[in-house]
């Protein structure tokens, strides 16, 4: 008799890094309402991070290849979601998403989850679990899609 191998699941994590400006401020609010709010980081010109972004895949680990997703492939797609729209950019200037969006960590996470999940090649085995994103060395954010 043999004995089915059990499926397992495991989380893999590729990490980029990427740089940016933005200026917190919202179209929602008025001048000195964003004043109050976001204080110095309402400046006019602005201001930079350079952003730390973990990306987490949940899934079955193949019997086969022994993995969840070829690592070359989320490569491919963070290079696309990620890195393309983001590094080396003005998010409130050359990333429509934050025309009408402020340009907060969050609302990154979250832009960059539906992004993520564009470029994902589908597959029924893994999904996409979670972005955390290091603004500063002290300032992280995680979304989930919730």
């Amino acid at each position: 008799m043999t004995t089915a191998t059990p499926i397992r699941t495991a989380y893999v994590t590729r990490i980029e890094h990427f740089s940016a400006a933005h200026r917190l401020n919202s179209v929602h609010l008025s001048a000195a309402e964003n004043i109050a709010l976001f204080g110095k980081c309402n400046h006019t010109s602005g201001h930079g991070h350079n952003y730390k972004v973990e990306v987490t895949i949940k899934g079955q680990i193949n019997p086969q290849s022994g993995m969840v997703i070829n690592i070359t492939d989320l490569k491919k797609t963070l290079h696309a979601a990620v890195m393309d729209p983001c590094d080396h950019r003005n998010l409130d200037i050359d990333v429509p998403y934050f025309k009408s969006t402020p340009s907060t960590t969050e609302n990154l996470a979250v832009f960059l989850w539906e992004n993520i999940n564009l470029h994902l090649p589908p597959s029924d085995t893994y999904e996409l679990y979670e972005v955390k994103i290091h603004e500063t060395d002290k300032n992280v954010v995680v979304y989930r899609g919730e």
